[in-house]
């Protein structure tokens, strides 16, 4: 059978969560599937470093661009477009003109099943959702065979504020190769990374985005104690700013920003607490990644971040507001190493037990099958 002809069309394709999780889903699909990638941010595209060399995949420079304003004749050039596709898959906000695009012309033959994946907001929606995005989505998606969401409370948004029927929202959590996080962590897999005796370090994997809050972080690493050294991997707007605050909080000599680091399972099991500082999340995969590696977590009670930890830790997820209370929690870990090694053998436990990529693989697998009408889609021999 020839490959299904998958189009992808992404807000952005930078390396983070949902990259992550499509490269993961592209690589497993292997000879199954051959990929087109479009991104509504064209220079945006480090993922594509993640995508094994095997795997046939196009990134085209002459296909219709997911940027500009909404309007018939632009969307005529997507559905054109689409034809030459077996299954089109769309992702967040920024590729909602190609699901719109899709919709409006659902009932011409010829055109691919669509399947869309939400995976949380950007800043202009962190606060409250835009009822304007809101009426878009809702109408946008109608003719969408799938909406795939992470996250309970993005279930509850898709059923109640968007109004798509139940039977349409797929909630799969993301999943990871946890047995490749239990291993030990590598030495020299964070560039001017040595740690030094009596040091404590806390660790975070997040664009450097003003939706994930490193100031916060930052502020709070510096109250915990001189011995905290911060380390945060990933590359974004917010550099300069994280920086600045660092050396206005006396953290500037013990905070390391290496960039974004490939293969978190060989430097995330360096780090003694994990924290994630957000204003908003829905179902993270680092968050994932630091359980399995057995990693202690401070984080925001934002998206679904208290009910993935384990019940041992949820004491140390607090109000996005709180930030002395998240400040407390940090210092707590920091100052508590058996406490530290207790939390996190139980997050470890819990990740082995609930967020083993293999149901995640299998049930995206029998999704798109499904749309592509290929029963057996996916499933490696």
């Amino acid at each position: 059978m020839k490959p299904a002809k998958i189009l992808h069309l992404h807000s952005t394709f930078n390396l983070g969560g949902k990259e992550a999780r499509a490269v993961r889903l592209m690589n497993h699909f292997g000879e199954a599937a051959e990929h087109v990638i479009l991104s509504a941010e064209p220079e945006s595209l480090s993922a594509r470093d993640a995508i094994d060399r095997g795997i046939r995949v196009s990134f085209p420079s002459d296909a219709p661009s997911l940027g500009g304003k909404p309007g018939l004749k632009r969307y005529r050039e997507f559905v054109t477009y689409y034809r030459q596709f077996d299954l089109i898959l769309s992702y967040n906000w920024g590729s909602m003109d190609g699901v719109m695009a899709r919709t409006l012309f659902s009932r011409l033959e010829g055109l691919p099943p669509l399947i869309h994946h939400e995976d949380g907001f950007n800043e202009d929606e962190q606060r409250r959702l835009n009822w304007k995005r809101n009426w878009f989505r809702k109408f946008a998606l109608g003719a969408a065979q799938a909406l795939v969401v992470p996250s309970e409370r993005l279930a509850r948004i898709a059923s109640d504020v968007w109004k798509q029927p139940e039977q349409k929202i797929q909630r799969i959590p993301n999943g990871i190769d946890v047995k490749r996080f239990e291993k030990k962590p590598q030495r020299g897999a964070v560039p001017g990374f040595t740690k030094r005796e009596g040091e404590v370090v806390v660790g975070t994997v997040a664009g450097l985005r003003a939706v994930k809050n490193l100031p916060r972080l930052v502020r709070a690493c510096a109250a915990a104690g001189d011995n905290v050294r911060l380390v945060i991997v990933g590359e974004g707007p917010e550099r300069d700013a994280i920086r600045a605050e660092a050396e206005r909080v006396g953290l500037g000599d013990r905070l390391l920003m290496p960039g974004f680091l490939a293969e978190p399972a060989r430097y995330v099991g360096l780090f003694d607490i994990f924290a994630l500082s957000s204003d908003s999340e829905q179902f993270p995969i680092s968050l994932i990644e630091a359980m399995a590696a057995g990693l202690p977590v401070v984080a925001t009670d934002v998206g679904d971040i208290r009910s993935m930890v384990s019940q041992a830790n949820q004491g140390f997820i607090k109000p996005s507001l709180d930030e002395s209370g998240f400040q407390e929690s940090l210092t707590t870990l920091a100052q508590h190493q058996q406490l530290r090694e207790d939390l996190g053998l139980q997050n470890r436990m819990k990740a082995q037990a609930e967020y083993n990529e293999s149901k995640m693989l299998g049930r995206y697998a029998l999704l798109y099958g499904h749309a592509l009408g290929r029963a057996n889609f996916g499933v490696t021999k």
